[in-house]
């Protein structure tokens, strides 16, 4: 294990205490203008896409096992209605968001299936020659991707009511 971590790329320790920096802050309470709630997602759905991309290529199998993930989870999560109890602030415009572990959690998901990924690709492991793994490993970038946007949409609906 300490030959994986000497081995890793300073940067990747950046990112890693980034993420693990924003997700924590996300644990509290918190007022946020409603234009920025889609900033984190976006970017989470860009670095699970990247993910994909890097690790796979550009492909159907790939990007169809993504898509699959992100939509269905997106619409699942959508239903759920979850976070509960956001406020919006019409005067503001702002949105009044509980505190949660599940960014962070979403985050450091995100983070480590593409730091395994990662490592399984530099080891050559024929873990990532299986299509099954693929397809899993793609499916489960997506729906990381899709809870962070449907939490997204639901603090959005707020606004609207």
């Amino acid at each position: 294990m300490q030959d994986v971590i000497t081995h890793t790329p300073v940067w990747v320790f950046a990112v890693f205490f980034s993420l693990l920096a924003l997700g924590l802050t996300q644990r509290q309470p918190r007022v946020v203008k409603l234009r920025t709630i889609f900033i984190l997602p976006l970017a989470m759905i860009i670095f699970s896409l990247v993910g994909v991309i890097s690790a796979f290529d550009i492909a159907l199998l790939t990007i169809g096992f993504w898509m699959i993930g992100f939509f269905v989870t997106t619409a699942v999560g959508i239903k759920l209605a979850f976070p509960k109890s956001v406020v919006f602030s019409k005067q503001q415009e702002t949105l009044t968001i509980p505190g949660s572990w599940v960014p962070l959690l979403l985050m450091m998901a995100i983070f480590f299936t593409k730091y395994l990924v990662g490592f399984a690709s530099a080891s050559a492991s024929p873990m990532l020659d299986n299509t099954l793994n693929i397809a899993f490993i793609c499916m489960l970038y997506g729906i990381f991707s899709g809870i962070f946007l449907s939490r997204c949409l639901v603090m959005y609906k707020v606004s609207k009511l």
